[in-house]
């Protein structure tokens, strides 16, 4: 490991969670590369149409906590 990483790491080992959480995400997005505007657009036009079907009643929402324990049941 080079002395620069180790001197990164340890500073960035000193910032508070909320700023390691954005350096964290600041550097996967670096690996990711620029954004594709079309998928942007195409996940912009899919939430737009998950949100309406919520407001219009059309899907049944289930608690976070429901979801994971059926899958607990399904793997386990």
């Amino acid at each position: 490991m080079s002395s620069t990483l180790t001197e990164l790491k340890e500073k960035a080992s000193q910032l508070s969670e909320t700023e390691r959480a954005e350096l964290a995400l600041s550097l996967i997005e670096s690996l990711d590369g620029p954004a594709d505007p079309d998928v942007e657009e195409a996940w912009r036009i899919e939430i737009e149409r998950r949100v309406g079907q919520i407001e219009r009643g059309e899907v049944e929402l289930i608690p976070g906590d429901e979801v994971f324990a059926r899958l607990r049941r399904r793997l386990g």
